[in-house]
């Protein structure tokens, strides 16, 4: 057959309008606002778009400031008017009723002020764990996460910013232990996400330090479900 008879090879050319968006990588380290970290992990984990969010640990609510998301506020607390007022070891929703969980626990019991700046008002750690628990908040995780894993749909998302942090001269490892009660229910850890801050939070009783300052949090990610992808 002579080449006159060869159909024309035309390269394809995709309609910018319906082109899939390009692949961005998900950074490891994030130094913004939290805010704005929470949105793009909205938009890379779950497998579709959330239709509703909880916030467990709701407080001010200043992750969505900015935010046009369908999101109920939990918290125990009724000072800063969340949606629900409720325990979130104990919540009063059914199974399977959210996309997302997101859970900001208190991060350091015990903890002196910051010169700088005013951490119990602004991030509510003015809450303290007795000896009997430890000096520490880990008690808090296993209920939770068998709550967060009943609340949450076939394939939900559970986002959990928590931070370690040193007491009584000991490396306490929160982000370890959050882990360990995630996995116990049935969660499949997926992801982490290392927050840093400008300074570490400055206890003035700390005159030296023999542990590094702590600059960062952690976000965990899981899924319920037994694979993450």
């Amino acid at each position: 057959m002579s080449s006159k008879h060869q159909p024309a090879l035309i390269p394809e050319i995709e309609d910018e309008e319906t082109a899939a968006p390009a692949y961005v990588a998900f950074p490891s380290v994030w130094t913004g606002e939290d805010s704005e970290l929470l949105e793009r992990m909205l938009d890379f984990y779950p497998r579709s778009k959330p239709k509703l969010i909880l916030d467990a640990t709701v407080n001010g609510g200043r992750f969505w400031r900015h935010s046009k998301r369908a999101v109920i506020g939990l918290d125990i607390s009724r000072v800063h008017r969340p949606s629900i007022v409720a325990d979130n070891t104990a919540m009063p929703f059914g199974g399977a009723s959210f996309d997302v969980v997101v859970y900001d626990p208190p991060h350091i019991p015990n903890q002196g002020r910051d010169k700088q700046k005013d951490f119990n008002t602004r991030f509510g750690l003015g809450l303290r764990s007795p000896k009997e628990h430890g000096y520490s908040f880990a008690h808090l995780y296993p209920p939770f996460a068998r709550e967060a894993f009943r609340v949450l749909r076939p394939e939900g998302i559970l986002l959990c910013k928590i931070a370690d942090y040193i007491h009584n001269h000991r490396y306490q490892w929160a982000h370890l232990d959050f882990i360990q009660a995630a996995t116990a229910v049935g969660f499949c850890p997926c992801d982490c996400i290392v927050k840093v801050r400008k300074g570490p939070i400055i206890d003035p009783k700390w005159v030296t330090a023999h542990h590094s300052r702590r600059r960062h949090v952690y976000w965990l990610v899981f899924r319920k479900s037994d694979k993450c992808e």
